[in-house]
């Protein structure tokens, strides 16, 4: 077998793919293949032909009910065709979807609070030594201006900010070496870790090293985080819970409707993960 031979488009299959007696040709397939990417030939062929088999029975059906629609255009500006509003409008016409009443949002945010906590929030001020490793000298020199800095501020903590305007190799040295306030992964790993283990009005107990230097921190103020109240976020649990309802009642929905219809040629899976438009 030559390597080219590894990505033909695979054999039409011996029994023709019909959806109630329509064909889906090989021409159909091999243009729809495009659009599916997949971890092989074989792979992709079949999720195309199974997208056609869907688009074909939801087609069927929107002719058979008179389904009409305006085309919408979605988030990427693409207007639909014809064919896929009216599918579309079937979809949401037919397939039931309740809105989520106010104890079934209490009930998932109660049993979801951790991804209702506000993150921690530090309001942080350092002083950088810049240097890098693959310089030794330099490395050593940005570790021991970096120590006498502590240990001056140690004694003068009053002076930090003229500290940082006069040897800072940071923009924030032009602040005081202020950096405002940080949430989580704003800074690197190092220096989260370190404020994690101070106090406000504390410095850094020892330079921090990190990919940049040393850093000498001073920790101005933390705010803890904490859950927010359920109030606040109701509305977004209502529009999380009512998105995944619609999926659910969408894919129920397909799967009655090909279910009912007569499929040849392709044995055709559990629609959950079909894309409906």
């Amino acid at each position: 077998m030559s390597a080219c031979s590894l990505h033909t488009v695979p054999a039409a299959p011996r029994v023709p793919i019909r959806v109630n007696g329509v064909t889906i040709s090989r021409a159909m397939i091999s243009h729809e293949v495009q659009n599916h990417a997949a971890p092989t030939p074989g792979a992709a062929w079949k999720a195309a032909a199974l997208a056609l088999v869907l688009r074909e029975a939801l087609s069927q059906e929107a002719r058979r009910l008179g389904i009409q629609a305006e085309p919408a255009v979605d988030a990427e500006g693409r207007l639909e065709t014809d064919e896929e509003a009216k599918m579309r409008a079937l979809v949401e016409r037919e397939a039931v979807v309740p809105e989520p009443t106010e104890q079934e949002c209490q009930r998932y945010y109660e049993r979801n609070l951790a991804r209702f906590r506000s993150s921690d929030i530090y309001q942080a001020s350092h002083i950088l030594f810049a240097a890098t490793k693959d310089n030794a000298t330099a490395y050593e020199l940005a570790r021991f201006n970096a120590l006498m800095a502590l240990d001056m501020l140690r004694v003068e903590p009053d002076t930090f900010g003229e500290l940082a305007r006069v040897h800072s190799a940071c923009p924030s040295g032009k602040l005081g070496g202020s950096l405002g306030q940080i949430t989580a992964g704003q800074t690197t790993p190092e220096f989260e870790r370190a404020l994690l283990t101070m106090r406000a009005g504390e410095f850094s107990p020892a330079p921090v090293e990190t990919r940049y230097g040393f850093h000498v921190i001073r920790l101005d103020r933390h705010v803890a985080g904490g859950t927010v109240p359920f109030e606040a976020v109701r509305k977004r649990v209502a529009e999380y819970l009512s998105e995944a309802v619609r999926r659910r009642a969408q894919a129920q929905y397909v799967a009655r409707l090909l279910g009912q219809a007569k499929i040849e040629g392709i044995e055709v899976p559990t629609p959950g993960t079909f894309n409906v438009h």
